[in-house]
Order: C-alpha cells, then structure tokens, then sequence
C-alpha cells in the first residue's frame, strides 16, 4: 500500500533540487508514474527551473516535463497532475 504524503511531487522534486539530490529527481518521477500504473520506460522526463510564485515563501520552483518516447501525446491529466502545487 502506498504511502501518504502531504506533499506533491513538485514540491519534493523542488526540495530535491534545493538541497542538491536532484540526481534522484528522476527516479522519483519514475516511482511516481509506476504508482499511477503508467510505465516510467515510456516517457522522458525533463526538469525546468522557474521563479517561485510571490508569496509562497521560495525562491524558485521545479516544474516536470514528461515527453512520451512513441510520439504520442502525455495525456493532459497526467502532465497536470505531475505539476499540481497542492
């Protein structure tokens, strides 16, 4: 049974990057999609650094990119929800 955590993907993918471990950001994108029943071998994933939102208390945030390797599109939903804020 998965776990719950209070935090969405992005903000441990930011957290991640901020204290220097983003070399596992990738693998936790990959945990992530197996846990939705999608298959992590299917998609690339891209990391991109912006500002933070004022008033959210960061510098700046990690947003996730997911590019299918076949060509095909990333279903809106998924790519949405890989980003949600919270």
């Amino acid at each position: 049974m998965a776990r719950l955590d209070p935090f969405t993907l992005q903000m441990q993918i930011t957290r991640m990057f901020e204290q220097g471990q983003s070399f596992f950001a990738t693998t936790k994108v990959q945990d992530w999609l197996r846990e939705r029943n999608e298959d992590p071998a299917a998609y690339d994933i891209t990391f991109h650094q912006k500002p933070a939102p004022p008033g959210s208390g960061l510098v700046m945030v990690i947003d996730i990119e997911l590019t299918r390797r076949d060509g095909q599109p990333v279903d809106p939903w998924l790519q949405d929800e890989v980003n949600r804020h919270g």
